[in-house]
């Protein structure tokens, strides 16, 4: 944002007759003052956008009247003499000028008849009869208009704003006579109105102005000299005691000076007497002034700004407004003048106050024009949590909205006729003709074209028609075309419709059949015929295009509010004639949205950005004024407003809606863009070239390329009119020079200014700026904080302006933070910008929570200050170079509190940015492991990062391809649509930074660019795979090295694979780091995407491994060279086969713990009976039960469940051969079992007695949930995974029989899983252990994110230490319950890992809860952590002892107390 652009929006002077630089000795040059007559306190709020005359010419007793010439004939609002009509009866005409070509007004004023007024008689030649003036009264003592009561015939009253009278037609001429008897009014204002041609006619962009004088001595305005009315205004203000005036006031002050003038004049006073008595005024206050500027001369202004500083540090840096400067400079020179007083001289003072660096500070402040502005404000301390968006997360589909009304008998006819027809269809139209519909169809069949036209209009109906061979053209149809009965004219064509009845019940229908044949035409414009009345699309001709061409197969619409995409398809041909058809197409459909939920608002969104980024088509044919675009917004932006506030869960897709549309313009600014255009040319004299290309442009139909072409504009001046600069600022903003042709009214020109019209061109491009932001940027940050702050524009020559009123209920201090995010828009240092642009965004969520008035405009500037920390945030990146990771930690904390600003769902971007902030703590108090915890941080916030864009492809992804395929938006804009979405919010900037502190963090905590988990020298051929579940049941033929993008880490590992690379980061005691180490296949992590990267550039090369405890060495082989030694994982080419020995019903439906044996259970509910009462007596063992082997055949072979038992036998069947679609089947059959009741008998008896409850206790519906649980266990014997690994290794899965282990859950603070030999480096005197917060499922599931791990040596259960902190955000938890865990005889097999292949399934749901690792103790407490940690290893080391083997052990942690739930031998 240029600095010249920011400014004008501050300081835009509302006069400029004479310079505007305040030039006082008296203040010093430190002050920053906009005005003498500052806005009232009730004003406050209100951005002044005008430095008045009268404070520029004079402050306090120092009157300057500046001797430049006073500019005439010209209206420069507010203190700028108009070129206004003086009554002179000495002739009876006071003006004329020409209005319209030949058309000329004239005014005369003379006294009227009575003699007490005065008579104004109006006469306007050669023009329409249907004149109306609408007029007003001028009183310098109220603001509006006065209304006087004596008023012409036919006059009515106009919003009780303004009067309308009509002219009187004499001959070519129209005349209106006016009295005005009212002593109060001074002038009489006017505009003329052509009611026929909707056209007014204004006094060179203004309103005509009429001066009314007494008889014996009026005079012109011109003839009162400007310098006069300014000290007479002056000697007004002092004698009202210097108040402070608001802009309005101090116009009707101004004017109201001049009409002491004129009335003094009047009764006889000269030019010069009157000069004569104001100068000697003047000479008096100039005297005083002096004696003034004599005293306080003696002080140095560098000694006053020094001191003004001084009291400004002490007062802690306050943003200071600017009355607030002025009083602070005062104080500062009388302190320093009553040191005068007291003897000292200004050298004592100097010495006195200029120490160390002061004067260099108060220079800097100086040279950046900010006076007692703060380079950094005082961020408040908030607690983070009161940002948290959480709502019920919904399963993305598109609700059940109400249905889409039944199709038309137009519809059934036209799509009758398309398939009777048989061509290809080309295009599909519809046409709203008010209460009743025209629809089209162009087909194509054998080179031939056909339009169908179709319409419910009941009245007899005629298609006034011509053919097109390029657009906008008529050309009379060949008679061998035109359907019979048809009449040729000069360019065009009539035909009759014919009507018919159609539907049930019969439906008239009028239609016309055109064939075209292979003719070289484009289309078809034509209009309609009723009755004697012409009908037109919206005042434009209607038009079929014939070269759309077909669509692509748009699929299914699966995931997507299909029926609302559909009818914005249908809709589209009427949204491409302009901005307005667009957006109001858009309001009528956001109800649908709404039906529709979340998909309904990514439909909308999706049609916007497709307009946004320019894939669809703005204007066609239709030329629409600037006003009804800016209408068509503001309705469009009031009803996502109102679901705004509705709809909280949608917000952030409502915000990225409103981003894409713009906000629409109040007031008059949507027209003001179609009269400024004007002005400009008219002033700067660029009436032709490009100038007048784009007028023409901007008339036909305003888009937000104008806001890039007034830049390129701008940019052009500013580079003394260099056209590379023009050319630069279009390309790099998208637009080519074939856009600029492509305009219905084309660019061809550059533009050709001359020397001598920058400087106007470029003041009056920067206001024309404002305008054009106003309608299309809903992003700019300029306009978006004017409009909520408030302003009025009234620039140099432009139209009677827009007011916008101050947003109600800003915080009090709101006004002056925006000010510093203005005053510092292009710092080279971002941070402290970035704190502002936050702070902001901080004190706006509030309002943006509940629902106001204007809320839109508030919406409107926190999307502005969004996107602003996204381009201030790329604009430091290049400060961070050389920075350390302290800062770039704190650039990321602003960036990510951004993020969660605009996120709905928002908790775990916060707890993210808790965890910064503990980073940031750690790292200044010097911790050791803060490089440790910080990339842990770093590793979750990327997981949020990615599960947020997850999310937005789920959501936005299918709309974008399905609605991209019906409205042909080319491939690459639809493929990357998620993609851009993105990129374009903080997402992207946010990953960037996080990229650039990865490798510092790694390097500081000695991490290097790998994790070991599977350490095995190996060598194979490199193959690059997305994801390794979509291989996990493929054979490789050769040794193969997996590059893998994602691993889960519950995935299996295909045949003949002997590594497994990822960038990804399953736990190191996950199902498939147990997998790969079982099976001797080398798996690592790679952190450095270089690495990565030339990794996956080697595919299909054979590879060496050499992994070390922190490394993997790779370097490439030939063919032929593997060495014996190295590991292949097919050494055999085949799996060994398994056997098993299929288990039998025991008679017995549950059992005890001291009745588990081998041939009832499994090694997992052996192990744990083992346990029981040989542990130390510290640690836990949770009660046990079984239903042992064989239940669930004797279950299934009841007679209750001869029906499943018969569904699983045909679905077995399937399976055998090769059906795996089966598998799911079968678990879902199996769901279907019924208990017999001595099995629920004996569990109950079984559980009761072993000290655990009854689950049908609590009702029959816990019971139904136990029963479920149980099922879902045996039917895990099922799952993908499982029968697949069987399969592997020949073992038959028919023999493999299932147990449930029946325990009680432990409601865990935390869980573990212990290896008591360090797995990555097979040290059998050191354990390795990985810890999470819940339960222990997202540490053997596959929940993203890593565990809290550590390593302890045997021989020191004190010193445990600490590998990485925890990165996983989710934590499960569940009420008090009981758990079902499956216990298989494949399990623990030798040559067999089948642990963890089955489920186990809690009879309740676990909540996940988002866990907040920043209040955690095992996290921010040192000695709780080393209490937890340490007994963990003595657990899993005396486990060991009592074993004698290696263990793999499952524990929880409740109260500090340790619990084993279940051990294994390690594999």
């Amino acid at each position: 944002m240029s600095n010249t652009v920011r400014h004008g929006l501050l300081h835009q002077s509302l006069c400029r007759p004479t310079s505007l630089e305040h030039q006082s000795k008296t203040s010093s040059p430190g002050v920053s003052i906009n005005a003498l007559f500052q806005a009232s306190p009730a004003k406050q709020g209100t951005i002044q956008l005008s430095k008045t005359l009268i404070c520029t010419k004079f402050r306090e007793n120092n009157l300057k009247v500046p001797k430049t010439d006073i500019i005439k004939g010209r209206r420069m609002v507010s203190v700028v003499p108009r070129a206004v009509l003086a009554t002179d009866p000495a002739s009876e005409l006071s003006r004329k000028c020409i209005l319209d070509g030949n058309s000329e007004l004239k005014i005369g004023v003379s006294t009227s008849t009575q003699g007490m007024g005065f008579q104004i008689d109006i006469q306007v030649t050669n023009i329409s009869d249907s004149l109306v003036l609408h007029w007003g009264g001028v009183s310098y003592e109220q603001k509006s208009w006065v209304l006087p009561s004596c008023q012409p015939d036919g006059t009515k009253l106009y919003k009780n704003r303004a009067l309308r009278s009509p002219f009187s037609k004499s001959g070519s001429d129209s005349l209106l006579k006016i009295e005005i008897n009212d002593p109060k009014i001074q002038a009489l204002e006017f505009l003329i109105l052509d009611e026929a041609r909707n056209k007014w006619f204004k006094d060179d962009g203004d309103n005509f102005r009429v001066q009314l004088v007494g008889r014996d001595k009026q005079i012109a305005v011109e003839s009162v000299p400007e310098d006069l009315v300014q000290i007479q205004a002056y000697l007004r203000w002092e004698r009202k005691g210097k108040q402070m005036y608001s802009p309005e006031q101090e116009k009707v002050e101004y004017e109201a000076a001049r009409a002491e003038l004129l009335d003094e004049i009047a009764r006889g006073a000269s030019v010069e007497q009157i000069r004569a008595r104001l100068t000697k005024s003047d000479d008096k206050f100039a005297t005083k002034d002096s004696n003034v500027s004599k005293s306080k001369s003696k002080i140095p202004d560098d000694l006053v700004q020094i001191q003004a500083y001084i009291r400004w540090e002490k007062a802690g840096k306050p943003n200071y407004s600017p009355d607030q400067q002025l009083k602070e400079f005062e104080e500062a020179r009388k302190e320093l003048q009553a040191e005068l007083d007291k003897g000292s001289s200004p050298e004592e003072i100097r010495k006195k106050i200029v120490k160390g660096e002061i004067q260099t500070k108060v220079s800097k402040q100086l040279e950046k024009k900010r006076y007692f502005t703060v380079e950094r404000i005082q961020r408040k301390e908030r607690d983070l949590m009161q940002l948290l968006n959480k709502y019920t997360t919904e399963s993305v589909k598109e609700k059940v909205s109400v249905p889409p009304q039944s199709p038309t008998a137009v519809e059934f006819f036209l799509k009758a006729k398309g398939e009777q027809d048989g061509g290809t269809i080309l295009n599909k139209l519809f046409f709203k003709l008010v209460d009743k519909e025209l629809r089209v169809i162009v087909t194509k069949l054998s080179g031939r074209m056909k339009i169908y036209l179709a319409t419910d209009l009941k009245s007899p109906l005629v298609l006034h028609w011509a053919l097109s061979r390029k657009a906008g053209e008529w050309v009379t149809p060949p008679p061998s075309l035109t359907p019979q009965g048809s009449v040729s004219l000069d360019k065009a064509c009539e035909t009759q419709f014919t009507e018919s009845y159609y539907g049930e019940p019969p439906c008239q229908v009028q239609s016309l059949e055109i064939e075209i044949g292979e003719e070289n035409f484009v289309g078809m414009p034509f209009v309609l015929l009723s009755d004697g009345n012409w009908i037109k699309n919206n005042g434009s001709d209607f038009y079929i295009d014939f070269v759309v061409g077909p669509k692509k197969d748009a699929g299914d619409g699966k995931g997507t509010a299909k029926a609302l995409l559909d009818k914005i398809a249908e809709m589209e041909s009427e949204a491409q004639k302009s901005f307005m058809h667009r957006f109001n197409i858009a309001s009528d459909l956001v109800a649908w949205a709404k039906d529709a939920g979340e998909l309904g608002f990514a439909g909308i969104f999706v049609w916007m950005r497709f307009m946004a980024s320019r894939q669809l088509i703005w204007n066609k044919n239709y030329n629409v004024k600037p006003r009804e675009i800016s209408k068509a917004q503001d309705t469009l932006t009031d009803l996502l407003q109102n679901a705004y506030i509705s709809y909280p869960p949608y917000r952030e897709i409502l915000r990225m809606i409103l981003s894409t549309v713009g906000r629409g313009g109040e007031g008059d600014v949507g027209q003001r863009i179609r009269d400024e255009i004007l002005v400009i040319q008219r002033n700067n004299d660029c009436k032709g070239g490009m100038m007048e290309e784009w007028h023409q442009k901007l008339h036909n139909n305003t888009s937000p390329d104008d806001v890039v072409i007034c830049q390129a504009l701008i940019d052009y001046i500013k580079s003394d009119l260099d056209i590379s600069a023009y050319w630069n600022t279009l390309n790099s903003n998208g637009i080519t020079k074939e856009r600029l042709l492509s305009y219905d009214r084309a660019i061809h020109s550059e533009p050709n200014f001359r020397r001598d019209q920058k400087d106007g061109l470029l003041r009056d491009l920067e206001q024309y700026m404002r305008s054009l932001k106003a309608v299309h940027s809903g992003a700019d940050l300029e306009s978006a904080i004017a409009n909520c702050l408030g302003y009025r524009a009234q620039g140099q020559g432009f139209m009677v302006g827009v007011q916008i009123n101050p947003v109600p209920g800003l915080p009090s201090q709101f006004p002056g933070l925006l000010q510093y995010i203005l005053d510092h828009v292009e710092d080279k240092n971002v941070e402290p910008f970035l704190e502002g642009l936050l702070e902001a965004r901080e004190e706006l969520r509030p309002l943006l929570l509940k629902s106001c008035d204007r809320l839109k405009d508030l919406l409107f500037l926190d999307i502005a200050l969004d996107s602003m920390v996204r381009t201030a945030t790329e604009r430091g990146y290049e400060t961070l170079n050389d920075a350390g990771p302290e800062k770039i930690m704190y650039f990321i904390t602003l960036v990510l509190e951004n993020l969660a600003l605009s996120s709905d769902n928002n908790e775990d971007l916060i707890y993210c940015l808790k965890g910064w902030n503990h980073a940031l703590r750690m790292s200044s108090s010097r911790d050791g492991d803060w490089a440790l915890y910080a990339k842990s941080v770093l590793d979750r916030t990327r997981l949020a990062l990615s599960s947020k864009a997850e999310l937005y492809h789920q959501i936005l992804q299918p709309s974008a391809e399905y609605l991209g395929s019906l409205l042909g938006v080319d491939q690459w804009a639809v493929e990357i649509f998620t993609e851009e979405t993105i990129r374009a919010g903080s997402a992207a900037s946010l990953s960037q930074l996080l990229n650039r502190l990865d490798p510092v963090l790694r390097k500081t905590a000695n991490l290097g660019s790998w994790q070991i988990i599977s350490p095995i020298e190996t060598a194979g051929y490199v193959v690059v795979v997305d994801q390794l579940l979509s291989v996990q049941n493929k054979s490789y033929g050769q040794p193969t090295i997996l590059v893998a993008k994602v691993v889960k880490g519950e995935e299996e590992i295909p045949d003949g694979t002997v590594a497994v690379l990822t960038p990804d980061m399953p736990d190191v005691l996950s199902h498939v780091s147990v997998r790969a180490r079982n099976c001797k296949v080398c798996f690592a992590t790679c952190f450095d995407p270089n690495i990565l990267s030339d990794l996956q550039s080697k595919e299909g090369k054979l590879l060496s491994l050499k992994p070390t405890s922190v490394d993997v060495v790779y370097s490439e082989v030939k063919d032929g060279e593997l060495r014996k030694g190295s590991s292949t994982n097919m050494e055999d080419g085949s799996s060994p086969s398994i056997t098993l020995v299929k288990k039998q019903f025991c008679g017995r439906y549950a059992i005890l713990s001291e009745e588990f044996t081998s041939e009832m259970v499994g090694a997992k509910s052996r192990n744990i009976a083992y346990l029981k009462g040989k542990v130390p007596s510290w640690l836990g063992i949770p009660t046990s039960v079984a239903l042992p082997f064989g239940v669930f055949e004797k279950v299934l072979s009841d007679s209750s469940n001869q029906a499943v038992a018969d569904t699983l036998q045909s679905l077995k069947k399937q399976l055998g051969e090769g059906d795996f679609s089966a598998l799911g089947e079968i678990r879902r059959a199996m769901l279907q079992l019924v208990a017999p009741p001595q099995l629920v008998q004996e569990l109950k008896s079984t559980m009761l007695s072993s000290g655990m409850p009854w689950l049908g206790d609590e009702g029959e519906q816990r019971w139904d949930q136990a029963w479920m649980a149980i099922k879902k266990v045996w039917a895990s014997k099922w799952n993908e995974r499982a029968y697949f690994s069987t399969r592997k290794v020949k073992l038959d899965h028919d023999y493999l029989c299932m147990a449930v282990l029946v325990q009680e859950i432990i409601n865990a603070d935390y869980a573990f899983v212990v290896h008591t030999t360090n797995p990555s480096s097979g040290d059998s005197s050191e354990i390795y252990a990985e810890v999470v917060k819940g339960l222990g499922e997202t540490l053997v599931g596959a929940y993203p994110g890593r565990a809290l791990s550590f390593v302890c040596k045997k021989s020191d259960f004190n010193s445990p230490k600490l590998l990485g902190y925890p990165s996983k955000p989710i934590g499960l938890f569940i009420r008090r319950s009981i758990i079902f865990r499956s216990d298989s005889n494949g399990e623990d097999l030798e040559g067999y890992a089948g642990a963890g292949l089955y489920d186990s399934v809690p009879m309740d749901e676990e909540d996940e809860i988002v866990v907040d690792y920043s209040s955690d103790p095992l996290l921010t407490d040192g000695n709780f952590r080393h209490s937890i940690l340490s007994s963990i290893a003595r657990a899993g080391s005396a486990i060991e002892e009592l074993y004698g083997t290696p263990q793999d052990i499952e524990g929880v942690v409740r109260d500090g107390q340790i619990y084993v739930v279940q051990t294994r031998p390690q594999m």
